[in-house]
């Protein structure tokens, strides 16, 4: 089972958290603060945190930024917030997954499950061919990328999509494919496979209305070419 960080400070959903993640196996430590938050991560290893944002010192989009900074450790944002922008800008500073309060523990595990699934899937031994499209050259054993020759600083997240689409150049794969084989979950929002899509394009120099290798078929799929 997975070792869980829990960062809340309602108590009564906090013990909720753990008493149901304890009671499905999984090692749980919990705290109230972004600051607590930080420490834990610092001096333990987690499989996952799960992140409210409403927290007395710092908010959870500020706690994100500084976890990410030093940890890819998955993250799932609990939040009341249900805004799309924040929710963009969320997945944009790195968290994994989100849910919105109120929730039920089915959801949650289901959830986490996915993102356990991803987290293994990346830690396991992929290809050792350099894959090559056009200017752009991708090692799946190393987890590096270049256009043109200059590295790209691409997240976790990012590698898995671009080297899955390289891998198969000129053929159209539909939003469950990859949410499927990217990010491991049977369903999902085709927003998080958007989001990703269009920081993508921004570190190849392109965009959706003006593609070089990345192409939008709506209502169809994603396939990634070299430029003509």
């Amino acid at each position: 089972m997975a070792s869980v960080l829990v960062v809340e400070d309602d108590p009564f959903v906090r013990s909720a958290l753990i008493r149901h993640l304890t009671d499905a196996a999984h090692t749980v430590r919990s705290v109230g603060t972004a600051l607590e938050a930080l420490r834990e991560v610092a001096h333990f290893r987690f499989d996952v945190v799960i992140l409210d944002l409403g927290l007395p010192d710092l908010d959870g989009s500020e706690a994100l930024k500084m976890l990410r900074g030093i940890t890819d450790v998955p993250v799932i944002i609990a939040t009341a917030r249900d805004d799309e922008a924040e929710i963009v800008r969320l997945l944009n500073d790195g968290a994994d997954d989100y849910l919105t309060k109120p929730f039920s523990v089915e959801h949650l595990s289901a959830r986490m499950a996915a993102v356990l699934r991803r987290a293994r899937s990346a830690g396991e031994a992929p290809p050792s061919r350099v894959i090559s499209v056009g200017g752009l050259s991708i090692d799946p054993l190393r987890r590096q990328a270049e256009l043109d020759g200059v590295s790209l600083d691409l997240t976790r997240r990012e590698f898995d999509l671009l080297a899955f689409l390289a891998g198969r150049p000129g053929v159209v794969v539909s939003r469950r494919e990859l949410l499927a084989e990217v990010w491991q979950q049977s369903y999902g929002d085709d927003q998080t496979i958007d989001v990703h899509l269009s920081w993508l394009r921004r570190k190849l120099g392109e965009t959706a209305a003006r593609p070089r290798y990345l192409h939008t078929l709506r209502g169809v799929g994603v396939k990634l070419e070299p430029p003509q």
